[in-house]
């Protein structure tokens, strides 16, 4: 596969500044990209620096004066990132690391004439800890992906122009003054080409990318398409390889899962019907319970002869629990005899299979032994074992 040089630009809201910050000065302390080690995040290389957050260093341009957002919407794109790329094997072929510095470095004079003034880029970072998997497990050693992030204000010259308002009539339509105006629409624009189709800015910053790395000396590469996964693509396919297998095995794991749930639904809807008949056997006990507390409340109720004064409710009430007492009395006694007598029969059943137990214990082994060899003779040859015994009787 030919090497390609490939530059993108992605513009971002102020809101999401922050995440991009975090990645690219790599401020994260996990990253959902396995490929990337930050044991080796040291190693990148800041070709401009951020003093303070990316959102503190442009709020200090705006105050100082250099740069202008006067006329934006508040949700408009105000900061963008260049992000220039070769594909892996380059920079293995040419001295890895080290090489990579010297191409970057002068890949950023190019991010300088590209954003117009170099105060307007917040950092400019080059990445060296992202293993490129592809190439590693071909060499049979950890190779890493080199690729430099430029972070910039996209700054335009915008005329500002006297008004009918101004009471100079001559000064209407001549230029009142010239501000830095922060414009991603108008930094990078659309056009129309000779054959009247729409072109991209982007695509003229893939050929001043390639143009100026061949004149700066660097050499065996092509100019890459703007959007074109060409630099990753041996990457890309061990990558898609990888999520499919792991998407399989993802697909078995949850078929396991449902399983076990379907188990444990299963379990839950046992222990709530165990839950179910516990609560109605518990019900008439708790009713007891409070029966009998509201009965011991009643004596807290006497009077100073001693008296507790009854409602004709409570009467009732405590009437027929005096009747059921009675009835439960002679029910209870039945029951005891009852149980008496079952506890007589049980220990005579218990002497009995004690009795049987010794029998068993004095048989002749020698007899057990011959039985257990007439009922295998039996299985093996039944008429022959007839004949035998018809014959003896």
């Amino acid at each position: 596969m030919a090497n390609k040089t490939v530059v993108r630009n992605e513009p971002y809201t102020r809101s999401c500044v922050n995440i991009r910050e975090r990645h690219n000065e790599r401020k994260n302390e996990c990253y959902s990209n396995a490929d990337i080690r930050l044991d080796r995040s040291p190693m990148k290389v800041h070709f401009r620096r951020c003093e303070g957050t990316y959102i503190e260093a442009f709020d200090k341009l705006l105050s100082d004066g250099i740069i202008s957002t006067r006329g934006q919407r508040a949700d408009a794109k105000i900061i963008d990132e260049m992000v220039f790329d070769v594909n892996t094997s380059y920079f293995e072929e040419n001295g890895g690391y080290d090489f990579a510095k010297r191409f970057y470095e002068e890949a950023y004079r190019l991010a300088i004439k590209e954003a117009g003034d170099e105060r307007y880029i917040l950092s400019a970072i080059m990445h060296a800890d992202e293993v490129n998997k592809a190439v590693s497990e071909k060499l049979g050693r950890d190779v890493y992906h080199y690729h430099l992030h430029v972070t910039y204000i996209p700054v335009v010259e915008k005329e500002v122009k006297w008004t009918k308002k101004c009471k100079d009539k001559e000064l209407i339509g001549t230029v009142k003054e010239v501000i830095n105006q922060v414009s991603h629409s108008k930094k990078w624009p659309r056009f129309r080409g000779e054959n009247g189709a729409w072109i991209n800015s982007y695509s003229l910053l893939q050929d001043r990318f390639y143009q100026h790395m061949k004149d700066a000396g660097f050499q065996n590469f092509e100019r890459g398409e703007r959007g074109s996964t060409a630099e990753h693509l041996t990457d890309l396919e061990y990558k898609t390889k990888k999520e499919a297998e792991r998407a399989e095995a993802m697909t078995t794991i949850a078929d396991e899962k449902e399983t076990a749930v379907a188990v444990l639904d299963e379990k839950v809807a046992k222990k709530t019907k165990r839950l179910d008949d516990l609560e109605q056997k518990i019900t008439p006990a708790k009713k007891a319970v409070a029966t009998i507390e509201s009965i011991e409340r009643l004596g807290d109720k006497c009077t100073i002869l001693g008296d507790i004064p009854l409602s004709p409710a409570n009467w009732e009430k405590l009437s027929e629990l005096a009747k059921e007492g009675l009835k439960s009395r002679g029910i209870i006694k039945k029951l005891k005899d009852t149980i008496s007598e079952l506890k007589e029969q049980i220990s005579g059943l218990f002497q009995k299979i004690f009795g049987l137990e010794k029998q068993v214990e004095s048989y002749n082994g020698k007899s057990l032994i011959g039985k257990m060899k007439y009922y295998k003779a039996m299985e093996r040859a039944p008429n022959r074992l007839a004949e035998t015994v018809d014959d003896i009787m």
